[in-house]
């Protein structure tokens, strides 16, 4: 953004941020899916998947909760459990109370999976992005990213699952 464009210094600096925000995410988000896909041959979103049906009541969800934090669309989760059911990760199941609808859930295997993958996720997550920051600094984006969560409403929060890790205690 230029000056003749009529944008100020200050939401030139603030545009500046928010690009390096998208690329740095997506940088982030690529080696991490290289190193999990490299390492145990998982995908990125697999794993989301199966972190939230992890955490799920029943470890069990319905299609529709998956597609919102993962920002997926409602074909796109279709597919993508498809696979995942042919994989044994999961299973679908129809819900007694409502025939168009299907719930996904962790399989035993899927949850031997998003073990072996999680060291991987966690330590992928130190090398390329804690172990850059201080404590301060650490402190200073929470805060800030706290605050642009807190202005957002729910069904738009973005997919935490693709950053958390899984943790069994």
């Amino acid at each position: 953004m230029t000056a003749e464009m009529g944008y100020v210094t200050e939401t030139d600096a603030r545009l500046a941020a928010w690009d390096l925000f998208l690329e740095t995410q997506g940088t982030l988000l690529c080696r991490l899916e290289r190193e999990l896909h490299a390492e145990c041959g998982l995908p990125l979103t697999w794993y989301a998947v199966l972190l939230r049906l992890h955490d799920a009541p029943d470890r069990r969800l319905r299609m529709q909760e998956l597609v919102g934090p993962l920002m997926i669309t409602k074909s796109g989760i279709t597919r993508l459990v498809d696979r995942m059911v042919a994989a044994g990760l999961i299973a679908r199941t129809t819900c007694p109370s409502d025939r168009r609808g299907a719930f996904a859930s962790l399989t035993e295997a899927g949850s031997a999976t998003l073990q072996q993958a999680t060291p991987i996720h966690r330590r992928g997550i130190y090398q390329h992005f804690g172990e850059h920051l201080t404590d301060d600094e650490l402190r200073a984006l929470t805060h800030v990213l706290t605050k642009l969560m807190a202005s957002a409403p729910p069904r738009h929060h973005a997919p935490a699952c693709l950053a958390r890790t899984w943790d069994d205690s």
